[in-house]
């Protein structure tokens, strides 16, 4: 695989007849993507979860009230005791934090949380516990398999879409009503 077909900052769409419990119906955003595998966050499965409620169990005291209400999204069933951050990038620099795209980073510092919960921290972020992976050519055959569609990322669905809304909409950027996809194909 040459490195232009790589998926990073790229939207994964699960397909209708993906019924993996851990990814049925999600829209996950691709962090890392290469020859060794890929690594994303899912974006449209929240938790019950509050972020005041991760600022409470790390004793960070939240001055922005929106902050500690934020939801906490299940990033996937890899490590779901780590959390990550994606979030827009900005002249500040976290600690940890990895270069997505010019626009997007993540990051999984307590420093991060530590300037949300004061107000001081990105505009945009999304805050996920565990992430998706995948071992080297497994995306790559589940893409084949008819899992998965794949969409250049866009900044409204990451973080102003309502959640219910997300996959949807990431199909709609490729032009396609996922709800009238076959949950099956045929490879001649």
């Amino acid at each position: 695989m040459i490195a232009s077909s790589y998926l990073n900052n790229q939207f994964l769409i699960a397909m209708p007849g993906l019924t993996d419990r851990d990814f049925a119906h999600t829209v996950t955003y691709l962090c890392q993507h290469s020859a060794e595998g890929a690594v994303g966050i899912i974006i449209n499965r929240p938790t019950t979860m509050k972020l005041g409620d991760i600022f409470a169990q790390m004793n960070i005291d939240p001055i922005s009230r929106s902050s500690a209400n934020s939801p906490v999204y299940i990033g996937g069933p890899v490590q779901p005791e780590r959390g990550f951050v994606i979030h827009n990038s900005s002249e500040e620099q976290w600690d940890s934090s990895i270069a997505i795209s010019e626009t997007v980073s993540l990051t999984s510092s307590r420093d991060i949380l530590e300037a949300i919960a004061k107000g001081e921290g990105p505009p945009h972020y999304l805050i996920a516990l565990g992430y998706a992976g995948w071992s080297a050519g497994q995306l790559e055959k589940e893409i084949v398999e008819n899992a998965w569609l794949h969409t250049p990322y866009a900044e409204a669905i990451l973080y102003h879409t309502p959640v219910s809304q997300r996959w949807n909409e990431a199909a709609n950027l490729l032009g396609i009503n996922i709800n009238l996809l076959a949950a099956v194909a045929g490879h001649g």
